[in-house]
């Protein structure tokens, strides 16, 4: 099972280092990490994204909770959010097999951002699920680098808002 929190924290020096730390000194794993400062410069928020049991998942809230840094702590799961991820991934073509590369990236709307005689730089900001099958696509191809920053993610908007 996998939760997301996002959890707003003061933006000073060591914050992201205690919290992190909590998370490896209770064995809990992280899948997903990323930082930003938020539209308030003295805040920024850190999108963790977590699994383990029903347990473990509620441990890891109450232990943030404690954390003196930590202003507040909203968590939700896959389905209750929207999330994305921006991957890089730098792949060798040749004239055989540009088309087929560049059909690849209509068909789940990457695009291509940078290209010299026998190389292009893929850009795709989508959901974890559709980066991961970019990549499986991209199996047959020659995949020199790849770069891929942590999970974003807010709750859906509701009704009543």
């Amino acid at each position: 099972m996998k939760r997301l929190y996002s959890i707003l924290v003061e933006n000073r020096a060591g914050v992201l280092s205690k919290v992190s730390g909590l998370f490896a000194r209770r064995c809990f794993n992280i899948d997903s990490l990323a930082v930003g400062i938020t539209d308030d410069p003295d805040v920024s928020c850190i999108t963790v994204v977590s699994s383990g049991d029903p347990g473990t998942l509620e441990q890891i809230e109450k232990q943030l909770n404690k954390k003196i840094d930590v202003i507040k702590i909203k968590t939700f799961s896959e389905e209750e959010s929207i999330s994305r991820e921006l991957m890089l991934v730098k792949v060798k073509y040749t004239l055989k097999n540009r088309r087929e590369i560049m059909e690849i990236c209509e068909i789940l709307h990457a695009e291509i951002v940078d290209m010299s005689k026998n190389q292009m730089m893929i850009q795709i900001c989508d959901t974890p699920e559709k980066t991961q099958l970019l990549l499986k696509m991209l199996g047959g191809v020659a995949i020199t680098e790849v770069a891929r920053c942590g999970t974003l993610a807010l709750p859906k908007c509701s009704i009543s808002d």
